[in-house]
């Protein structure tokens, strides 16, 4: 299968701009605690129906590694006390991109698709991230966001990235091997 990657970024917290809020409440909290089960949770049910496979093998000591490192978050949104969406945030320094938090990671669960949240959980996500230094002390201040998405991902996706003020900068194509349908949040969990 033909797989084309957007990657896309803001240079600027200026460059957010940020979508209406949605007709229903939202509560966005960030998970202080490490916690591989509600990763890996969040993780099959939003990108379960996305071919979001690079992490189902993953043992818990590989999402302990990935977790449990200085600038990488979890947030959590929720509806009526229910979770609806997420997003990680890994701000890590690596050598040479020092000040820049990817967004590692987000998405709603699909029954939460199309309700006006996304939108606003990005605006979210990407105020946090512009101020992910204040809440580690010591990091360099975020000069740089970036995310990439695919055509594999959810079909809002990229358009929702655009209107937040993301911009383009690179695009890759390139042939993948992929299950025949996507895994599901859970064996058994198809909708159709």
């Amino acid at each position: 299968m033909e797989i084309t990657t957007w990657h896309l970024e803001q240079t600027a917290p200026d460059d957010l701009s940020a979508a209406k809020p949605p007709a229903v409440p939202v509560t966005v909290t960030r998970s202080e605690l490490v916690s591989p089960d509600l990763n890996r949770y969040l993780y099959t049910a939003v990108g379960g129906d996305w071919f979001w496979i690079d992490r189902l093998g993953w043992s818990w000591a590989q999402w302990i590694e990935w977790l449990d490192r200085p600038g990488v978050e979890t947030w959590v949104a929720y509806v009526q006390g229910t979770p609806c969406g997420y997003f990680e945030l890994d701000g890590s320094e690596k050598a040479g991109l020092e000040g820049t938090v990817e967004l590692a990671y987000f998405g709603l669960m699909s029954s939460f698709v199309g309700k006006g949240i996304g939108g606003h959980l990005l605006t979210v996500a990407l105020r946090e991230a512009w101020a992910l230094a204040e809440r580690w002390p010591g990091k360099t201040p975020t000069r740089h966001v970036t995310v990439h998405t695919c055509t594999t991902d959810g079909p809002a996706a990229l358009k929702n990235y655009q209107a937040r003020g993301f911009r383009l900068f690179r695009t890759e194509v390139e042939q993948a091997e992929l299950p025949a349908t996507t895994p599901g949040p859970w064996p058994g969990a198809a909708k159709k």
